[in-house]
């Protein structure tokens, strides 16, 4: 992306800046050239990215900025990437949880009945 530049029609300074979303199937980036002082939210709405992608819930959505989570209203710097994320699908504490209880499942139960084997005699 270019530098920062000096907008021709209103000497306002402009910034270059790139919006991104995806999912398993698709994924878009999106270049902008904001104003400076745009915040990463506005740069989501300028971009139009939910008219691709009308699951986006703008309002919650949450948003970083080359992976580092931001608040709606951080102002951009030049060459930023305002990433949106999804909402996760499971909360990785249950993930673990059910991944452990499947494991469980698989593994073969100790019984602690003494077999026929190693039964010891009272003689």
């Amino acid at each position: 992306m270019a530098a920062a530049e000096r907008g021709s029609d209103d000497g306002v300074e402009s910034i270059a800046v790139e919006v991104a979303y995806g999912t398993a199937e698709r994924q878009a980036l999106i270049e902008l050239k904001v104003p400076r002082g745009t915040s990463a939210m506005e740069a989501v709405l300028l971009s139009r990215v939910a008219d691709e992608f009308p699951e986006i819930d703008v309002a919650t959505a949450k948003l970083g900025i080359f992976g580092r989570p931001v608040a709606p209203d951080t102002v951009l710097d030049d060459s930023d990437r305002v990433e949106i994320y999804r909402p996760l699908a499971i909360d990785p504490k249950e993930a673990r949880r059910r991944r452990a209880m499947a494991r469980r499942s698989r593994s073969p139960v100790l019984s602690s009945a003494p077999s026929a084997g190693n039964r010891l005699r009272n003689d």
